[in-house]
């Protein structure tokens, strides 16, 4: 890569480089979903046994996704301080301690003690740490969506821009596949230990990430930047000024992939073992087989809002999740593997594949270079805090009040993908603009 100098054109990034900068920023970010979603799993089969046993199996069950969202709320912040910094400091700083950060947190819950050896301090711990969990995530997204996105040739930054988001399935599908393999235990074994491996094996993969995100260079449009001495003094307080309606409508865009994620993908684990009696390895294995489609699709649907446009394909996958959301139900209702299996890969393979893969490339376009890491994240954190946060206490709140019925569930996730779709409609299309300064 060169170097840039004062009020010259952005360094140029070759294909090799290219490559290099796409699976640094894919396997940085799958490690860091792995250990978020790990949690996730966590909370819908285990914490609510083992860290809020006095409580009635739906009340433990409320409690535990309730110290889920926890994490959600620590996001925007997360996002806020790494999208200040990283836009006065770089890119690629914030995505080295939010790696970091993320590593030890969820190693730390796996060697967490359970209340019935520590009491009351065990939950209290638990959301300490999943405060530090969001924290983290909620500095990643930004810095490892800009570090593809403005590396890009300007007509691949969709598909390129899809590469980081790929770690959402991948960490999905890792955190996944390691609580199946230690499912297989005896259930006393299982609670004892088991749970606790996934969440330690972390250690390890942010050796690997780190490793990686070391060796990759700054993102040219902050180092253009940065070489012109332009930087905003304040870039977080500067996007609010400057973009607050691309700001919110961001937020806004998130509804259906964040809703149809964390029903689907989280809540459907409890309401599949618990409501249905459906085995935990077949739930686990409609988890696991979406999220190995998603993976084949994405970069199909970044490129494909490359050649027509950021918000077609958006608005369209909303439309499946919506026109999904009752057949999910109906398919699992049977208790049928293959259904079941069939069901996930279409609301989350294809439908979640679609809405998700442009995000990168469309937010950063929204955006201009100085303020680019603040306003990406916080829309995309704020997205995640108001729809994904409390979406599965909602869902299982609305299966309890409705006497086990899904229908109620089904018409959230329809009322998500609209406001997906106005707020798409909204935002102006951006795939044929460049990056602004």
């Amino acid at each position: 890569m060169t170097t840039a100098t004062p009020g010259a054109a952005a360094p140029t990034t070759t294909s090799s480089d290219m490559r290099r900068v796409a699976g640094a920023s894919l396997i940085g970010s799958a490690i860091e979903w792995y250990d978020f979603f790990l949690y996730g799993t966590a909370a819908a089969l285990v914490f609510n046994r083992l860290f809020f046993p006095e409580a009635s199996p739906l009340a433990g069950t409320l409690f535990a996704f309730a110290t889920f969202g926890v994490g959600f709320f620590a996001r925007p912040v997360g996002a806020v301080v790494c999208g200040h910094l990283g836009d006065k400091v770089g890119r690629k700083r914030m995505l080295i301690w939010t790696l970091m950060v993320m590593g030890l947190a969820t190693a730390l819950i796996g060697m967490l003690p359970s209340y019935a050896t520590i009491g009351v301090a065990a939950p209290i711990l638990l959301v300490v740490l999943r405060i530090a969990q969001g924290f983290a995530v909620g500095g990643e997204w930004g810095g490892a969506a800009l570090m593809a996105v403005e590396h890009a040739p300007a007509d691949k930054r969709g598909f390129y821009g899809s590469w980081p988001q790929l770690g959402v399935p991948i960490g999905l599908m890792l955190s996944t596949a390691v609580f199946a393999v230690v499912s297989q235990l005896p259930d006393d074994e299982f609670l004892a230990w088991g749970w606790r491996v996934p969440f330690i094996l972390s250690l390890a993969l942010v050796a690997v990430g780190l490793f990686i995100r070391l060796k990759v260079s700054e993102s040219p449009a902050f180092a253009q930047l940065q070489a012109s001495g332009e930087q905003v003094k304040t870039p977080i307080v500067e996007v609010f000024k400057r973009h607050p309606k691309q700001v919110f409508l961001s937020a806004g865009m998130r509804f259906t992939d964040n809703i149809a994620y964390y029903v689907f993908a989280t809540f459907a684990l409890t309401y599949l073992t618990g409501e249905l009696g459906i085995s935990r390895n077949v739930a686990l294995l409609g988890v696991l087989v979406a999220s190995a489609v998603e993976l084949v699709l994405m970069p199909y649907f970044g490129a494909l809002s490359d050649r027509i446009g950021r918000r077609p394909v958006m608005i369209g996958g909303s439309a499946v999740c919506a026109s999904m959301a009752f057949p999910y139900f109906l398919m699992v209702g049977t208790t049928n593997p293959y259904l079941v299996v069939l069901a996930t890969v279409l609301m989350i393979g294809v439908g979640h594949a679609a809405v998700f893969a442009p995000l990168s490339a469309f937010f950063s376009e929204l955006f201009g270079t100085g303020v680019r890491y603040s306003g990406t994240s916080v829309g995309f954190q704020l997205g995640a805090l108001v729809a994904g946060a409390p979406t599965p206490f909602i869902a299982t709140a609305l299966l309890a009040g409705s006497d086990g019925e899904p229908w109620l569930i089904a018409g959230l996730t329809v009322l998500g993908a609209l406001v997906t779709i106005v707020a798409t409609w909204l935002v102006a299309e951006t795939y044929k603009a460049g990056l602004s300064d």
